[in-house]
C-alpha cells in the first residue's frame, strides 16, 4: 500500500514541496544596526520581526530607570522563552522572520538554529560588525533616546560588552548584511 501524501499536488500528481521559512539571526554588540536593518529591509519586506528588547520593555519599563540594571537577566528569560515559542509557531506557519536579539555566544546561536530547523525553517546569520568607535558614537545618540530600542550603555559598559562578545566563527556560516 502506498503512503498517503498530503499538501497541493503538481499536474502530475506529485506533492509540490512546501517553501520553507527563513529565520533571520542577528548578531552585534548593542548599537551595531541590528534594529535598524530589521525594521527598514527585512520588515518592509514581510518579515516578521521578534524583539526581545521590546517585550522586556512593554512589560518591565526601562533598563536602569524603571528596575535595576542586575535584573535585565530575570526580566530577559521568560520573554526569551516567549519569543523562541512564538517564533516556533511561525516557522510551522511558513512565516519568516527575524530575531532581533544580538546572539552575543556561540552558544546561544547554535540553540536558536537548532530551534529553527526543528520547527521546519532554515536560518540566515547576519553579522553586523561595526567599528568600536562608530559603536561609540552611535551609543551617544542613542542613549538621548529612551525608548525600548535604546537601553542606556556607556563607554564602560561597551568594553565590557566586548568581553563577553563571541563574534561569529567562519564555521558558523555568517553573512555580512548589505543595505
Amino acid at each position: 500500500m502506498a503512503a498517503k501524501m498530503r499538501g497541493p499536488r503538481n499536474g502530475g500528481g506529485d506533492a509540490i514541496p512546501r517553501r520553507r521559512p527563513v529565520v533571520y539571526l542577528l548578531v552585534g554588540l548593542t548599537g551595531s544596526g541590528k534594529t535598524t536593518y530589521a525594521q527598514q529591509v527585512l520588515e518592509p519586506a514581510g518579515v516578521v520581526r521578534l524583539s526581545v528588547d521590546e517585550l522586556v520593555h512593554q512589560r518591565h519599563g526601562r533598563y536602569g530607570v524603571d528596575y535595576p540594571k542586575q535584573e535585565y537577566f530575570a526580566r530577559e528569560a521568560p520573554v526569551l522563552a516567549e519569543v523562541c515559542k512564538h517564533l516556533a509557531h511561525l516557522v510551522e506557519a511558513g512565516q519568516d522572520v527575524v530575531v532581533d536579539y544580538g546572539l552575543w555566544l556561540r552558544r546561544e546561536r547554535e540553540e536558536w538554529k537548532k530551534l529553527i530547523e526543528q520547527a521546519g525553517g532554515r536560518w540566515r546569520l547576519l553579522y553586523f560588525d561595526v567599528p568600536r568607535q562608530e559603536l561609540l558614537r552611535r551609543l551617544a545618540e542613542r542613549n538621548l533616546r529612551d525608548d525600548a530600542n535604546a537601553l542606556a550603555v556607556s563607554p564602560g559598559a561597551l568594553e565590557d560588552f566586548y568581553t563577553r562578545f563571541e563574534p561569529p566563527g567562519e564555521d558558523e556560516g555568517a553573512e555580512v548584511p548589505s543595505g
